[in-house]
């Protein structure tokens, strides 16, 4: 028996969280942000396969916490890697800030691997007082069937980092 393959409608397939947070995040911010995002693509936590965002983030404390939370390693990716990848919602405060226009959805295709796509574009945190501190977006990986109407999928295939990344994909064994 093979698989199931990772489709919008199978709700046990790996969905990758790509995560972006601002400086000393508030761990309940992120955790929040990614149950939400979860929810509304229908997943459970056990479905995380792992979170992923950009290298300069690899020690901050709610990043390394909310992927302990769900039990997963935290994947980072060289700002570079991540600018390569085609994204729906580029912003210029991402790339002032780290150097690409996209963390999380790009964080999170990059890590789904080459055919994946968006199920949850970014979303960004709602604090009850001050800036969003945290964004996030979910993909899940192909080749697969075609995305279901509505989900975003790149212009072109995500391209694997070269080197710099703290924890590769385990596609990537060399």
């Amino acid at each position: 028996m093979t698989a199931p393959r990772p489709t919008a409608e199978n709700p046990s397939a790996p969905v990758f969280v790509g995560v972006g947070a601002s400086r000393d995040a508030p761990v309940d911010e992120v955790l929040g942000l990614i149950a939400d995002c979860l929810a509304e693509a229908g997943r459970a936590p056990a479905a995380v396969a792992a979170l992923a965002t950009v290298d300069v983030k690899a020690d901050e404390p709610a990043l390394r916490k909310a992927a302990e939370r769900f039990g997963v390693e935290l994947w980072t990716y060289p700002a570079a890697a991540l600018a390569a990848v085609a994204v729906p919602h580029p912003t210029r405060a991402a790339f002032a800030a780290v150097g690409t226009p996209s963390v999380a959805e790009a964080a999170a295709l990059l890590a789904a691997g080459p055919g994946a796509w968006l199920v949850v574009d970014k979303r960004k945190s709602a604090p009850p007082c001050g800036p969003p501190a945290a964004t996030c977006a979910l993909a899940l990986p192909g080749p697969g069937p075609a995305p279901p109407a509505g989900a975003r999928q790149p212009a072109h295939a995500p391209q694997r980092p070269g080197a710099g990344p703290a924890r590769r994909h385990p596609s990537d064994q060399r």
